[in-house]
């Protein structure tokens, strides 16, 4: 079996807390071979992948998790296209962009998709992991002979292909660019027609240093959809867009295509891929040590196999489980109700904003939906709950009520270790929340050098461990996790509530996470930054049905994962619902 084994040079302490302590205990070793030696450039770890076993003991007697040994599918039977370093990352395959079509990737973190993207960039070479020296011609064109990749990449590398792209990390954009958004993008002929499709004319003298993240984000897709190329591709474009402005922004880029342009989409939002998407590319492997790119699949056939775990057409299993959407929150129907808070009919105001509040009573078992447009409300209303020092609770309870609130904007200071920051979660909840989070390989790490996805997941683990808490508030906690993880996360939510018979709140933009995990909704309408109102909480279909006919779009359920899917716009089944005022 043709393994790979990857050494984290950040956390091997070879010399500096051990003394290859790994290779000591290798087996192979002890017969007087040199399977792990001391690398000379580095001084850390070096795996010679021929002569590795596969044993797995230097995995375990590593005392920092520096080592993976990776088993390949059998099926991988080619080199990778590129490898970063000796015992580090490789990608196989990559995406191909096609006229006339909006291609999708959809993959966990961690596996290669920005990787492939700076092959796409003309960023990186391909090296077919021969790290000794450049690859010519001759190895592209025997690689890839009888692909398409090969006459792609002869048009990329004969500079005869233009790119557009935007970039994951868009918070970084005014400290690059000055000025206001009309500066920024006068010089482009039709500027003003796209910032009126992406709803930005109206800001349009806004200068960008002030700009919210669903502003910036808005403007970074006009900046790069404006721009003459032959192929754009967008990092995970919805982003800091709520559930309208994403469906948006489909419309949008479905309009921009035509039959000299090819639009690729990294996206960990189930619903905008299935609705924008003509073909998707599944990125499998193993987080950190490779990633391979699938065959093109449509974008039901894709988004299905990916939730089975089992690529068809190549025959590989990548995940032993599949994921369904099928609702189990039966368990709460048979709860008797017991009122952990409740409000009557009130108002918040916060400058010029006005926000009403209609009556509510929220049960220990609940989880409750916080649906809405960005400016609509959503986190004033859970920043009142937790305050508690406010007019919107009328149980005189509240202030008797301990609240853990996971804010929408996280932040990880310099000089703190995680372990140090969840030392009471890693010593009361390690198998609930740390390690179906992965979050015990993150323990020793600092929190200011964390991810965003990292970050995230420490942060729902410090507010749900929080014991002595009665209410949980999580606002945006699928922020930056991939699909899996999100998965993974609606699992945790509905297990916490059910052991813990305690109420929670989550907003959230992610319709398949709220639609999986939530029994009630609160959904937020109005006019948003102006004067805006609630709903009642509403049971999970009342709310649903609410919101999208405020939004014009209906939902169907896939019969296989049961997962929501949207239905095209003014399609059979589209206009059937619409008669019958069922939009969910």
């Amino acid at each position: 079996m043709k393994r790979i084994a990857i050494i984290d040079n950040e956390k091997c302490m070879n010399k500096r807390g051990c003394n290859l302590i790994c290779a000591k205990y290798c087996p192979i070793n002890k017969t007087g071979s040199a399977c792990i030696s001391e690398n000379e450039l580095t001084s850390k770890a070096k795996i010679d992948e021929e002569t590795c076993i596969g044993c797995n003991i230097c995995v375990k007697r590593c005392p920092f998790g520096a080592i993976k040994i990776v088993n390949l599918p059998q099926e991988l039977d080619k080199d990778p296209i590129f490898r970063y370093q000796e015992n580090g990352f490789s990608l196989y395959n990559i995406p191909l962009p096609q006229n006339n079509k909006i291609i999708g990737i959809l993959g966990r973190n961690g596996i290669g998709k920005s990787t492939a993207i700076k092959i796409l960039n003309s960023n990186l070479e391909l090296n077919f992991g021969n790290l000794e020296k450049k690859a010519t011609i001759e190895d592209y064109k025997e690689y890839f002979k009888g692909s398409e990749v090969m006459n792609y990449l002869n048009k990329l590398y004969n500079k005869e292909l233009s790119i557009s792209y935007k970039p994951q990390n868009i918070k970084t954009l005014p400290e690059v660019a000055n000025g206001t958004i009309k500066e920024l993008l006068s010089k482009y002929p039709n500027y003003l027609k796209v910032l009126e499709k992406l709803d930005l004319k109206d800001v349009i003298d806004r200068d960008i240093k002030v700009l919210s993240g669903g502003e910036l984000q808005r403007l970074a897709i006009a900046a790069t959809m404006l721009k003459e190329a032959d192929i754009y591709i967008l990092d995970e474009p919805s982003s800091y867009l709520d559930i309208k402005q994403r469906l948006n922004l489909c419309g949008f880029l479905k309009e921009e295509l035509n039959e000299k342009k090819s639009i690729i989409v990294i996206e960990h939002d189930l619903i905008v891929l299935d609705y924008l998407c003509d073909l998707i590319h599944i990125t499998f492997g193993e987080p950190g040590a490779y990633g391979v790119f699938s065959a093109l699949y449509t974008s039901k056939v894709g988004i299905n196999s990916f939730l089975g775990g089992f690529l068809k057409n190549e025959n590989i299993r990548f995940r032993d489980f599949s994921i369904s959407f099928l609702k189990s929150l039966d368990f709460i129907s048979k709860k008797k109700e017991i009122p952990i808070i409740e409000w009557k009919n009130s108002e918040i105001k916060k400058g010029d904003f006005k926000l009403k509040i209609k009556e509510g009573i929220i049960s220990k078992y609940d989880i409750v939906g916080i649906l809405g447009e960005n400016g609509t409300g959503k986190s004033t209303f859970m920043d009142n709950i937790a305050s508690k020092n406010n007019n919107l609770i009328s149980n005189e309870d509240i202030k008797d009520l301990k609240i853990s609130y996971k804010n929408q904007y996280i932040e990880g200071k310099n000089g703190i270790i995680v372990k140090d920051f969840l030392k009471e979660a890693v010593a009361n909840n390690r198998n609930d929340l740390v390690t179906p989070l992965n979050v015990d390989t993150l323990l020793e790490k600092d929190l200011g050098t964390l991810s965003g996805g990292e970050l995230q997941r420490v942060m729902i683990t410090k507010c749900l461990s929080d014991k002595e808490a009665d209410i949980y508030l999580l606002d945006e906690p699928s922020a930056y996790l991939d699909v899996e993880q999100k998965v993974v996360l609606g699992k945790i939510i509905k297990d916490f509530s059910y052991n813990n018979e305690k109420p929670l709140f989550i907003i959230d933009h992610d319709l398949m996470l709220m639609d999986y995990i939530c029994n009630k909704l609160i959904v937020f309408k109005g006019k948003p930054g102006i004067e805006c109102e609630t709903s009642i909480p509403l049971k999970i279909d009342d709310g649903m049905n609410l919101f999208l006919k405020d939004i014009g779009i209906t939902f169907r359920r896939d019969e296989h994962s049961f997962r929501p899917r949207p239905n095209k716009k003014d399609s059979q089944i589209d206009q059937e619902m619409k008669k019958k005022n069922k939009y969910y």
